[in-house]
């Protein structure tokens, strides 16, 4: 048994050489010099856009084996550029009380003040502390710590590119986790056998719909106007659709409402056609737990109504 800190690394910017544009070259070893960690792999080494769920299922067999063999949490390496995705996928599955913790880097290793060895060491740093304990999964960079249910990437390049609405969960202070709020962790899904093939539309002005009416998929995430309307038209195509539908909000805050209004394609009107509320949750989280829910015993409804909400 190992009680030190396993980490893994998917690849990313954090991983990235070269002469002129980067590419990722660099593995987990390569990474963690200097760093007193446990066991270590290379599962990928890939940007963070040509991640799969295959990927990830592998990285969560291994973070979940490591943690069953004693390590004290795990540090997920990858690219920033789904980062929020992945925190939240391994949030939706994570049955431990130890921290799985994701982390990356916005500057490559080439660049002046390159920000992914700080990264690194304060994500092992708060998957290492007590108080990280029965948080689920974590997101962890410039030294801020993130709950994954609520950070979102705001920023294409600045170092403080990660944000939460209701704010961190936490900062790493001194080399150590300091939280504002109480530990809770929502009880871990089945591991998926099948992921199915679920897209992302966002409804925008003067949209008809039509394309739901092409897809031949799992489900389909609607990123949704104010708080959760649609056209008249594609509320007529989310009747039509032969899937289940999930509507969250585009505006990057706040949740969908379920009454306030009435008119054809607003959130009430979308319920009685037989979509699915989001809540507080993104349109990448809710894509995120439409893939691990389809073919559930649980219903979608039943497993968004319990982590959509505030907790």
């Amino acid at each position: 048994m190992d009680s030190r800190v396993a980490v893994a690394s998917l690849g990313g910017t954090i991983t990235m050489t070269g002469s002129g544009a980067v590419s990722p070259t660099l593995g987990a070893k390569d990474l963690v010099a200097g760093l007193d960690v446990g066991e270590i792999a290379t599962v990928a080494t890939i940007p963070g856009a040509s991640l799969t769920f295959v990927t990830l299922l592998e990285a969560f067999d291994w973070a979940d084996e490591q943690v069953s063999r004693g390590a004290a949490g795990v540090v997920i390496i990858q690219g920033t550029d789904t980062l929020e995705e992945t925190a939240y996928f391994f949030d939706c599955l994570w049955p431990h009380e130890e921290p799985v913790v994701v982390t990356g880097a916005m500057r490559h290793p080439g660049l002046p003040s390159a920000d992914g060895p700080a990264n690194l060491a304060a994500a092992v740093a708060v998957a290492a502390a007590r108080n990280s304990r029965g948080r689920g999964s974590l997101l962890v960079l410039n030294d801020e710590i993130h709950a994954a249910r609520w950070v979102r990437k705001g920023h294409s390049s600045l170092l403080n590119a990660f944000e939460s609405f209701p704010g961190p969960l936490g900062l790493v202070v001194e080399g150590a986790p300091q939280y504002f709020h109480p530990a809770h962790q929502l009880p871990a899904l089945p591991r998926p056998l099948d992921v199915p093939t679920v897209p992302l539309i966002e409804a925008t002005l003067d949209d008809d719909g039509s394309l739901l009416d092409w897809l031949n998929v799992g489900g389909v995430v609607v990123a949704a106007t104010g708080a959760g309307h649609v056209s008249a038209g594609m509320a007529e195509a989310i009747s039509r659709a032969r899937f289940p539908v999930v509507v969250a909000s585009r505006t990057g805050a706040g949740t969908t409402f379920r009454s306030t209004y009435g008119f054809t394609g607003s959130e009430s009107d979308l319920i009685k056609r037989g979509a699915v509320m989001a809540g507080w949750l993104c349109p990448r989280k809710a894509r995120v737990l439409l893939r691990l829910t389809l073919g559930a015993v649980q219903p979608i409804e039943d497993v968004f109504a319990a982590r959509g909400g505030v907790f």
